[in-house]
Parts: C-alpha cells; structure tokens; sequence
C-alpha cells in the first residue's frame, strides 16, 4: 500500500517530462504557477505533472497523466520580460491524486510508488544497464565519461532517456514504467529506434557529459583522495564505521529474516560510496537494526511477595490491578511463556492508572517505556515511515523498545482513548496488530519491513472513556475499571504518599508542617470533588507554598499545624456545599446517581407543575433518551394514580421536568428511575428524602432494570454526603467492587418494582405540600 503525501504545489508541464536524478530549467508564464513561484523559494518540494494536452491552459486532474515527478526547486530567476525560470531537479516518482483549487496555486496530493527490482532481475538489470551502453556506441554515439560507478539501473535508464530526442508520449511512456527490467529494455529499443547517429552523438556527447561528469568528477577524487590517505598510512573512517557497524549487527543475534536483510544492504553499503545520495539512508537503517533488542531481554524480578510490596508502597487500593499482575507473573513464573499481556485502565482522571506503569515496571525490573498517543492523528506515528520519504523514522512503538534497550519492557500506551483520525490514516487501527497477543509476534514496522517480536512486552493501556475506543480494539484489551476513591482512600494517600512528596519538594520537613487529619478531610470535602487526587494534590501543594512564604519571611524555623479551621486561611473559601436538605426541601425533587468521564457525580431532577392544559415540558440538554424516560415517568404515574394517592385534576396541568447545569449535555438510561420518583413526588406534594439517592432505568410497566457504574455512583453517593442509595436489584453483583468502607456508611437498598423505589424514597407520612401559583402578572427575566 503506497503512502499519501501531504499536498504539494503543482507545476503542470506542456512538453516537458523530467526524469529522476535529472535537472531542468522551467519558464513559467500561467497566472497560478507565476503565483506559485513568487512564493517559493530553493529547497521547496513541487509535483511536476505532464498535461496530455499542451493547448489546456487550467488543466483539471483528467488531463494529466498518471505518474508524476517530485522535484526540488534549486533557483529562481525573475525576468522582466520573461516571467520566472526555474531550476528543477527530479527526486522520484509519484502516483497523482486529486487537485485541489482552494489556494491561489494548483495543490495536489500524491503517494508513493515502488519500483520493481526483483532480488533475482538485479543482475538483469545491471546487464541492460550495460547494453544500453553499448548500444549508444554502436548507433555512433561515445560517452567522454562513463555513467557513475554503482548507479542504480533505474537512475542509468531515466539520465540516458533524458538524452534521447524522443516524443512526449516516449518519455511519458518510460516515465510510467515502474519495472526496471521493462524500463531498460525499452529504453534500449528506443536507442535502436533513433533515426539519426548524428543527432545520438550530439545527444551523447553534450546533454549525457554534462548530465553526468560532476557525479564522474566526484568519484574520481574521492578514489584519489584514498590513494593519498593509504600512502599516508591514515585510516580508513569509512572502513572502520563498516567494520564496527556489522560487528554491531553480529552482536544484535538478529533472527534469520533479519539477518538476510541486514546483509543484503550491507553488502550494497560497501558498493556504495559515502558521496552517494542514498548511502546514509541505507547506513541509518541498518544502524537501527543493530540497536534493536532482538534478543536482549532484561532481568525480571520473580518474587511475588516483593513485587506486591513495591506495588502497595507506591499505590494505595487498586487491589483489583495489583491482583491482575501478580497473577500474570504467577503463570509466567510456571510456564516460563513470556506471552504479552495488555491491560487497559479505564477510569477518571488522577486516580493513578499513569503512575501504575512506572510502578509495574520497578516492581518487575523491566524497563519502561511511556507513549502518549494524546491527539496522534497519523499512523506513521505507530507503524513508522517508509524509508523512501526523506528522513524516514520508526514508529513510537519500535523507537521505544530502541531505547529501552530489551524485548521485554512495560510499554505504557497512555490515553488511547483520545487518539485521532487525519488524512494520513487512522493511528487507533494501527495498534490492532501491536495489541493483539495473536499477531504481535510478528509485528511489522512499515521503515523497517521485517517482522519483530512484541510477544514479551507488557501492555498497559490508559482511557478514560471506553466508548471513545473502537470495538476491534476493545475486543483486544483487558479492561480492568479504576472508579475512585472514598473519603477515607482518599485521606491514606495524602498522608502516605502526597503530603511527604510535596514538603520535599518545598523543602520543609515534617517539623515544619503538619496537617491534621481533620484538616486533610475539610480539604477533601470543602475544596475538591473529584474521583481521583490530582486537585487535591494541588490543594496541598497550595498549603506548602503559604508555609514556604512565612518561613522565608521569618528568616527562622517555622513550624506550622494546620487543622480544620485553618485550611481558609491558606486555601480561601470554601468551595463546595452540601445542598441536598435545601434542594429536595419541596416536594418534586430528586437526587440521581450519573456517570461521567471524571468519575461518578450526583445531579438533581427538578420538576414543576403549572396552569395550562397537560403538556409535558423537558430543559436541560437532555438527550433523546433522557427525554422518552420523562414521557415514560409520567405516563407510569397517569396509568398509577389512584394507587399513588394522586387527584386526576393534577394531571390537567403542564409539568415541567428541568436537570440543572443546563450547559452540560447529558443522556442515558440511568435517570428513569429518579425522573418517575421527582414526578411522583410533585403530583402526590411528598417530598423526597433529602438523604436518598437512587440511580437505575425504568420500563413504562414499572420494572426497575440494571445500569452501568455504579461502583463510579456509589463513591460518588458517599463523597456528597448521602446516606441512602436505591439501586436495581439486578446491580447487586456490582457492590464487590465497591470498599466494604464506603459501604459501611450507605444503606443501599434494592428495588426490582418502582413501587418499592417510591416506597423507599417518598416520605409518604409527610405532610403533603401543595406549592404555591405564581402571580397572576409576575414576570422572570431570564439570566444573561
């Protein structure tokens, strides 16, 4: 498969075919390519494309033929009279894509194209190379020089078409050829087809010499200049790199495949001089294959009970991970399979699925290896670059097992949810063959085009959200779920790893600062809402900074408590309330249980009733299917009504269901239940319990049916204070991943019926309150 070039400016030629390896000067007289031209300037690359018709002045895709040359502008001159003229110079061939007209100058996109050597048709291929010599003699014609020593055949058959005076359809023709067995014999048969040896001799005899005699010139000198060096008894550099190059590749016990590859290029890099255009692509690419660890594998640690401590020394909870990989170091331990595991954390952010590799791998004594694929939108940054580009490179994925030095590392693949799609492919379908154990012992890098084994590294892939990653690559991931922390976690990782980490890093020792565990609990519930501890990390770091300020403008040792009333003084207002008892203090409003991509929250359905003739009114950024649970809701309560105590009149009125923090979108199953209780709750005036949260989906019969994460909503339940939590009794499997801690303070109570929902959650010996009508000529003015 060819690679898609970005687009390039495009130079449409009328009677013009240039050849790789060649040079040409171009006058330039059409308005765009004049627009073009003035904005260039030397090094800039173009793409030369032949017109099938010369007389089309703004030719269109269809009117240029397939193959095309990419050139590098060398110089300009601008004349008066003339316009511009350029100096081209032929890099390699390009397969034609699509113009684009958008800019002031023709675009176009190009990819690459292979041409066909054979391993087998490469002497062949010099042979012709030769007869075409030969024939040029025989017509008449003589080379004062010869062609240069070790040229590629391809470059010998497009610097000698170059010469010919031959139609347009001719060189388009050779231009188009993409054998080079085919190019040589038919460049040897349009010599034979020359109708005059004088006009060949001429050809030969100025174009070709003047074509070829620098590279001729070059090589004769730098054969002089080794003579000289060797009577000298000065050492060969480039001998020297060679020899050390291919002890390195000795060295690197490459595989067979390998190992047929790496010498085949070395043995065409000691035929090469170092002047020649491709000799340090082929010297860097082998270079890359000897520091490759194809057989060097690092010392792994296999003491289970020394690993589980490394892990619960850097990482407080997350047993379920720690378990994962202390059983994958069991079975590697009997089965001596060095088999890849890939797990992938998924979880909101600052709960530590990042750090977990660097402790995975200190605790196993593998290297590691951190890949951020954050906004990566091109494949090439996974599978690498061909080298027929120019300063082609290894993707991420072999460029980190080359500096980890050993086959066996933690390669860390962080936010691989968030990775993109751009015109150069899509890099998220290119971790399929990386990610899957039954494929990625043979792992292909497009640079360098020979299997490599990725069987002993240890994946560990990072997202916060599992739905933003495709289902091929989901069907390959171990998904392993990070929800958060309780308040007690919470406070145990403050004080075992925070709050040492930051007063060393404000050089102030414990007998500078102390906080109390009261005063870390009021910077948990006051100051952070969060699933994880970044925030409150950042809170900490603010107390370290206010005690650093009066240490140093004290001059002398400070020594500072901070307990609850004193987090104000370095931290400011509070920034978060309890508004449970005041939300839900009327009747028609209730307290859900909802997922995010940072964790689980609480959120609140408000619900309203005024004159009109009993429509149904839905605001917030609710999505479709938030919306048909309020149709549901209220059709449940209509069909329920005489059971639920509620006069027929009520429903004459319009209702009005409203989920605050209108600029959030939101959607999902999971507020049925708490839009059937807030409805229940206006229409009957019982008000909801003001310390019960419920969560779970409802079918228009009253079924009460399971939901997701709601390990994610009970932390959050007990994070906001709330002391009562309604799930579905399908959910209750769910509850072993949530901390017995956490449980111990809710009750959770089970419905399958939304009658045991509304039995549970309406304080039906309440009084009922009928809310007050508004005005008769009140008016809102809505907020800015």
């Amino acid at each position: 498969m060819s690679n898609q070039h970005p687009a390039l400016p495009l130079i449409p030629l009328r009677n013009l075919v240039l050849f790789p390896g060649t040079v040409a000067t171009v006058t330039v007289g059409r308005p765009r390519t004049s627009a073009l031209i003035a904005q260039a300037k030397p090094g800039d690359l173009v793409v030369l494309g032949v017109q099938k018709d010369p007389e089309t002045d703004t030719p269109t895709r269809a009117d240029l033929h397939d193959i095309g040359t990419i050139a590098r502008v060398r110089k300009i001159v601008e004349s008066p009279k003339a316009g511009f003229r350029v100096v081209l110079e032929g890099m390699y061939r390009a397969q034609l894509g699509a113009i684009s007209t958008d800019a002031p100058f023709l675009l176009i996109h190009s990819s690459d194209v292979q041409e066909v050597v054979p391993d087998d048709a490469y002497l062949l291929a010099e042979a012709l190379g030769e007869e075409i010599v030969a024939l040029v003699e025989e017509t008449g014609g003589t080379f004062e020089y010869p062609l240069p020593v070790g040229a590629a055949p391809g470059l010998v058959a497009d610097l000698v078409a170059a010469t010919l005076g031959i139609e347009l359809e001719r060189r388009v023709e050779v231009l188009s050829e993409l054998d080079v067995s085919a190019r040589l014999r038919l460049v040897a048969r349009l010599i034979g087809e020359t109708k005059t040896k004088s006009e060949l001799k001429h050809k030969i005899e100025s174009e070709v010499r003047d074509e070829l005699n620098r590279n001729h010139r070059e090589v004769i000198l730098r054969q002089q200049m080794r003579a000289i060096q060797k009577e000298l008894g000065e050492d060969d550099a480039d001998g020297e790199a060679l020899d050390d190059l291919r002890q390195r590749l000795d060295d690197a016990e490459l595989p067979p495949e390998a190992r047929d590859v790496a010498n085949r290029q070395l043995r065409r890099l000691e035929t090469l001089g170092a002047g020649h255009a491709e000799y340090h692509v082929v010297r860097t690419y082998l270079e890359t294959i000897a520091d490759l660890p194809w057989s060097t594998s690092a010392e792994t640690s296999d003491d289970l009970d020394g690993v589980a401590a490394v892990l619960d020394g850097d990482h407080y909870g997350l047993s379920d991970v720690k378990q994962r990989i202390l059983e994958h170091m069991a079975v590697l331990e009997l089965s001596g399979n060095p088999r890849g595991t890939i797990l992938c954390l998924v979880g909101p952010p600052g709960v530590g699925k990042t750090s977990l590799g660097q402790s995975i791998a200190d605790a196993t004594g593998r290297p590691f290896v951190r890949i951020s694929l954050g906004g990566v939108r091109d494949e090439a940054e996974i599978r690498g670059h061909r080298r027929t580009y120019i300063g082609s490179l290894p993707g991420r994925i072999l460029a980190g097992l080359r500096k980890a030095g050993a086959n066996n590392p933690v390669m860390l693949l962080d936010e691989v949810d968030k990775l993109g799609r751009g015109w150069a492919g899509d890099p998220e379908a290119a971790l399929l063959e990386v990610l899957d154990p039954e494929q990625n012992a043979t792992f292909t890098d497009h640079y360098l085009e020979v299997p490599f084994d990725l069987s002993k590294v240890l994946f560990i892939c990072t997202a916060n959200q599992l739905e933003e990653v495709s289902a091929p690559l989901r069907d390959r991931l171990e998904i392993i779920e990070v929800a958060g922390y309780t308040i007690e976690e919470k406070l145990n990782i403050a004080r075992q790893h925070l709050v040492p980490k930051r007063l060393a890093d404000h050089a102030i020792g414990e007998q500078g600062l102390s906080i109390t565990d009261e005063g870390l609990r009021t910077v948990i519930a006051d100051y952070t809402r969060e699933a994880g501890v970044r925030q409150l990390n950042r809170e900490i770091t603010k107390i370290c900074r206010g005690v650093a300020l009066a240490v140093v403008r004290s001059k002398s040792t400070v020594q500072v408590e901070v307990d609850a009333e004193d987090v104000p003084v370095y931290l400011g207002k509070k920034k978060y309330f309890s508004e449970l008892a005041a939300r839900t203090s009327l009747p028609g409003v209730a307290t859900g249980l909802a997922w995010t991509p940072v964790g689980g929250d609480i959120l609140f359905i408000e619900t309203s009733k005024m004159p009109g003739k009993g429509t149904l009114k839905i605001t917030g950024q609710l999505g479709d299917v938030m919306q048909e649970s309020a149709h549901a809701a209220l059709t449940y309560v209509k069909s329920h009504a005489l059971e639920l105590g509620i006069d027929a009149e009520a429903f004459d009125q319009d209702v009005h269901i409203h989920v605050p923090a209108g600029g959030v979108p939101k959607d999902g199953p999971s507020a049925g239940v708490t839009m059937f209780t807030a409805l229940t709750s206006l229409l009957s005036g019982h008000r909801v319990r003001h310390d019960t949260a419920m969560t779970g989906e409802c079918s228009l019969r009253g079924h009460v049916l399971p939901v997701g994460g709601i390990k994610a909503k009970v932390l959050a339940a007990h994070r906001a204070g709330i002391k009562r939590v309604i799930l579905p009794e399908r959910n209750r499997r769910d509850l072993d991943d949530v901390p017995q801690s956490a449980l111990d303070e809710l009750e959770v109570i089970f419905a399958s019926e939304m009658s045991q929902v509304l039995e549970a959650a309406i304080d039906w010996e309440s009084v009922p309150v009928i809310p007050a009508s508004p005005l008769p000529h009140s008016t809102t003015t809505p907020a800015a």
